[in-house]
């Protein structure tokens, strides 16, 4: 790895997560990678996985018999 990749890493590596994936992505594109591109999200599910992540950092968790439930219903 040259010198100048390295220090770009580097740079990546203080960057949030998202920001990380973005350029990982662009990477793999350069690199002639067949990566998959990214799946847009409607504005619908990206309040849905809002709300879900507001409601792990709350601790609203289900049960363990709630996730057993549901399992049961779809035949897992």
């Amino acid at each position: 790895m040259t010198k100048l990749l390295d220090e770009a890493f580097e740079a990546v590596r203080r960057l949030p997560s998202r920001d990380q994936d973005d350029i990982a992505r662009a990477i793999m594109q350069l690199a002639g990678s067949e990566l998959a591109t990214p799946v847009s999200l409607s504005a619908e599910e990206r309040q849905a996985i809002a709300r879900s992540k507001a409601a792990a950092r709350s601790g609203e968790f289900a049960t363990d018999e709630q996730v057993l439930t549901v399992w049961a219903k779809h035949g897992l």
